[in-house]
């Protein structure tokens, strides 16, 4: 079995990185260093886009919020908590800047907005079912992410490349986490592999919808990388653990997705009315 309390050479390069990694206090100073923000106000297809990327971290991060309390080992609690706070910080910089195209916040497009304005990818709406589901989705979700931020650093557009630039750090630590588990699962008990195979088969036909080329795409000429030209690198990255494991990827079928048009799994709604009662409940209110 992998040792997974064992810090592996990429976790250990950005160590220095993650030295204050999710560590998040009450102050509107401090608050301020965990998103980026920018004065530049987004056109309306940049503003989508934005979109698309804020609500997959807004969701994926609500999710992994879930398991505080919950996970299987206290220092994975800290740990799926501090990946769900990474995601957030980066939701909290997409979506505001998603905003300024509509003159809303970040709160009025994560509390205000109904299922059908939401742009999600199914892959980070699905439940968390158990730990070895939790793992498979965030390894592919993890994966995904790194590979887009990594291009998205060189856009067009400045404030998109920043926030990708301090995402990709991040990620990389998402990477290594979600790697060591799916090894620590799939070597593991008979069980635990078991497990692992059964979240693969039911998880992995949403992968492909994150790599499908949508209309807005073609607008986004040097601003958005395809995410099409995406796949042969993600797929290269998780060929290692994949390999180890001796897990063979479902290829039967591909989920339809519609996500990025506001056509969503019967997952999110659920979500929503969790994340956004008090907020709905009590508008305005402050503390």
């Amino acid at each position: 079995m992998t040792d997974a309390s064992a810090p592996t050479p990429a976790a250990a390069a950005h160590a220095d990185e993650f030295d204050q990694h999710g560590h998040v206090e009450l102050s509107a100073v401090t608050l301020s260093a965990e998103f980026v923000a920018s004065e530049a106000a987004a056109s309306l297809d940049v503003a989508e886009y934005a979109l698309w990327l804020g609500d997959d971290s807004l969701i994926l991060a609500q999710r992994l919020g879930w398991w505080i309390s919950r996970a299987p080992e206290l220092e994975e609690d800290v740990a799926l908590a501090n990946i769900a706070l990474d995601l957030l910080g980066h939701a909290r910089s997409l979506l505001r800047y998603a905003g300024t195209a509509s003159d809303r916040s970040e709160d009025d497009l994560a509390y205000w907005r109904d299922e059908q304005d939401f742009r999600s990818a199914h892959l980070f709406e699905q439940p968390n079912g158990d730990f070895a589901h939790t793992i498979v989705r965030q390894f592919a979700a993890s994966h995904y992410l790194f590979e887009l931020y990594d291009r998205l650093r060189v856009s067009a557009d400045p404030v998109l490349a920043a926030v990708a630039a301090k995402a990709v750090k991040e990620v990389a630590y998402h990477c290594d986490h979600a790697d060591q588990w799916v090894l620590r699962l799939a070597l593991g008990t008979d069980e635990s592999r078991r497990r692992t195979l059964t979240a693969f088969d039911d998880l992995w036909p949403y992968v492909g919808e994150l790599f499908r080329d949508e209309p807005l795409i073609d607008r986004l000429d040097g601003i958005a990388p395809r995410p099409s030209t995406l796949r042969e690198s993600f797929d290269a990255r998780i060929a290692p653990v994949v390999a180890e494991t001796g897990i063979e990827l479902p290829g039967t079928f591909t989920a339809s997705g519609g996500g990025r048009e506001g056509r969503h799994s019967e997952y999110l709604a659920p979500l929503l009315a969790e994340m956004q009662v008090l907020t709905r409940a009590h508008p305005g209110a402050t503390w």
